[in-house]
């Protein structure tokens, strides 16, 4: 692979705004560059720096487009795509009504196929260019995410939904020890195989008797570089549902913790109602959280204390929650965490948000450095972005002062019309629009 210089805007992080001054979190180049060698970032800097130093390097111009990190998502659900923004309801009737017929479907290999990479492209069109995601309770949904991801070339994060307790359908329940064996052959079949990682998944405690999640507390212990991801305290009438399911438990996250599925490479999803014990457990393991607001708001949970958690030293991603998420976009997912972040009574700026979609939700799924970051040694995995995609947010854009305050509008209007390029690894996967190539 040929090294590619590519031009434009440039927005990186050198630390977390939300602990560290703007100033210092924040670097960006009204005129910068990226330098890729052999799919990953060699060197970010001014753009006549960077020429001066690699003349004869391949040239990629996106005049005044935005390059960043792509976009992080750290939780959604593939196999419920074909179901996004389905009416009403609150999380168990919503499970009931349109996701468990729908995750049915996926007995079928091939509709497995048709759905995951339907997912993934409309990831890729809204600038996304990892996902993690929950599978079914079949593993040819696995397989058929890891090989739509592999033909795509794209980092994926993906495991079996296990559910074996008879909250669940007959149709979409396994056993402790058919889930304990599926996993355990998903994950010797793509773990740490090209851009994939494996992610031990009960869907919550719930629908998994105690005998499956010491199964998969077992089997985490036994695999401990993966990781493992549920759902934590998304609505109150779920909360009062475990308390009935597990009456020693001390509190929600418990039923994890008892099981052996509580640690440093935990992912989970929502965390809006959580105790005191639970708070200091999460952070004295170092756990990560997932906020989901579109989702959150969607069918009615809560809302995320993103400020209180962060100044608590959580550790705190974004994700769109697709399809209890209204949207598969990260920047509507941004636009709906500050939203939610108002409502809270905490404005959240525009670094942190970028910084939430895509270092935060890095570090969430333990690939800090390694993807979301826009920085030698990271993978080149692109988003480049039009800050004046649509006649609205360019009128807006055009009296901006920072560019914060250019980059605001996309976060609260824009959509895929926004998005100008992908690179994958060091590629690009879809058009370049307005760029001029040249050699």
């Amino acid at each position: 692979m040929t090294r590619h210089l590519i031009l434009g805007q440039t927005l990186a992080f050198a630390a977390d705004p939300f602990s560290a001054p703007l100033e210092v979190a924040a670097q960006h180049h009204r005129r910068g560059a990226v330098l890729i060698d052999a799919g990953r970032i060699a060197a970010v800097g001014q753009a006549d720096d960077l020429k001066a130093e690699f003349p004869d390097v391949a040239t990629t111009d996106y005049g005044d487009g935005l390059i960043s990190a792509g976009f992080v998502d750290a939780h959604m659900h593939y196999p419920q795509t074909a179901i996004i923004a389905s009416w009403g309801k609150r999380l168990i009737d919503w499970l009931n009504l349109y996701t468990f017929p729908e995750e049915m479907r996926f007995a079928d290999p091939a509709y497995a196929t048709e759905i995951a990479g339907r997912c993934l492209d409309l990831n890729l069109a809204h600038g996304t260019t990892t996902v993690a995601s929950y599978c079914t309770i079949h593993p040819g949904s696995v397989d058929a995410i890891f090989e739509a991801a592999a033909a795509r070339d794209m980092r994926i994060v993906a495991g079996k939904t296990c559910m074996d307790r008879d909250t669940a359908p007959d149709r979409l329940r396994d056993t402790a020890q058919g889930a304990y064996d599926d996993s355990r052959a998903l994950i010797e079949r793509w773990h740490d195989k090209g851009r994939a990682s494996y992610a031990i998944t009960p869907r919550f405690s719930p629908t998994s008797t105690v005998a499956q999640l010491e199964a998969l507390g077992a089997l985490w212990a036994e695999h401990p570089s993966c990781l493992m991801q549920t759902h934590l305290s998304e609505q109150t009438d779920e909360i009062e549902w475990v308390r009935g399911l597990y009456p020693e438990a001390r509190d929600y996250l418990d039923t994890y913790e008892a099981y052996g599925l509580l640690g440093e490479r935990g992912v989970y999803g929502h965390a809006i109602h959580l105790e005191e014990r639970e708070k200091a457990r999460l952070s004295e393991v170092g756990a990560g959280l997932v906020h989901c607001p579109t989702s959150n708001t969607f069918i009615g949970s809560g809302l995320f204390d993103m400020a209180g958690l962060k100044g608590a030293g959580q550790r705190v991603g974004l994700a769109t929650d697709t399809g209890g998420g209204s949207s598969f976009s990260m920047l509507r997912t941004m636009a709906a965490a500050y939203e939610v972040g108002q409502l809270h009574g905490t404005a959240l700026h525009p670094a942190q948000l970028w910084w939430l979609a895509t270092e935060g939700s890095a570090q969430v799924l333990h690939m800090q450095g390694r993807i979301g970051a826009l920085r030698a040694g990271a993978e080149a995995d692109l988003v480049i972005l039009d800050l004046g995609s649509t006649p609205a947010i360019a009128q807006r854009a055009a009296q901006a002062n920072d560019i914060w305050d250019a980059i605001f509008p996309t976060i609260m209007m824009g959509d895929d019309r926004a998005v100008q390029a992908v690179w994958l690894n060091g590629a690009p996967c879809q058009s370049a629009g307005s760029a001029r190539i040249s050699t």
